[in-house]
């Protein structure tokens, strides 16, 4: 199971995004990167297409997952991830700041 997953909602570590906090489009495990919404947005040159604009754009790049953190489901600041087995047997990731489920 992994600590930060699509859909979760993260905290910029480091880097010049530092502090922003964004949520995760796409996870890239065997990159160990995520895509994170308006979090380390770069600019490209498209060239035109018929069926696109050709222009510079700017959208989200991939930012490894050691410079995010999930943000804590209490108040929202940093936490590490931890995992809990509930009674059922189902297993559970827990927010070590706050002890909040994450999931579940």
């Amino acid at each position: 199971m992994q600590k930060i997953k699509k859909g979760d909602k993260v905290v910029v570590l480091s880097g010049r995004d530092k502090g922003r906090t964004g949520e995760v489009l796409k996870m890239m495990p065997k990159e160990d990167r995520a895509l994170v919404r308006g979090v380390n947005l770069v600019r490209r040159h498209q060239k035109q297409t018929p069926q696109a604009e050709g222009g510079i754009i700017t959208k989200e790049a991939p930012i490894h997952v050691s410079n995010l953190a999930l943000a804590d489901p209490k108040d929202g600041k940093p936490t590490r991830v931890g995992f809990k087995i509930q009674e059922d047997g189902k297993k559970v990731r827990v927010a070590k700041r706050s002890g909040e489920l994450i999931d579940g």
